[in-house]
């Protein structure tokens, strides 16, 4: 590895430093947003499920027979 280095220029190292930070910032950034957007889906299908057992309900409703008069 010291062979390596010993042929890179200061300049190699530093951009190659700055494409390391930047490229750990942009991980740090899909994470945040992969965990916002897990959130969301998770909110959605609760959501999803709500909306199912209430139209379930309201289906159960209209098929019951009239009350009789």
């Amino acid at each position: 590895m010291g062979d390596l280095e010993a042929e890179w220029t200061e300049e190699t190292m530093q951009r190659i430093t700055a494409e390391n930070t930047a490229l750990k910032q942009r991980v740090r950034q899909l994470t945040a947003d992969n965990r916002t957007l897990d959130e969301r889906l998770k909110a959605a299908r609760s959501n999803l499920r709500f909306q199912d057992r209430r139209v379930a309900d309201l289906e159960a409703r209209v098929t019951e027979p009239a009350p009789k008069s």
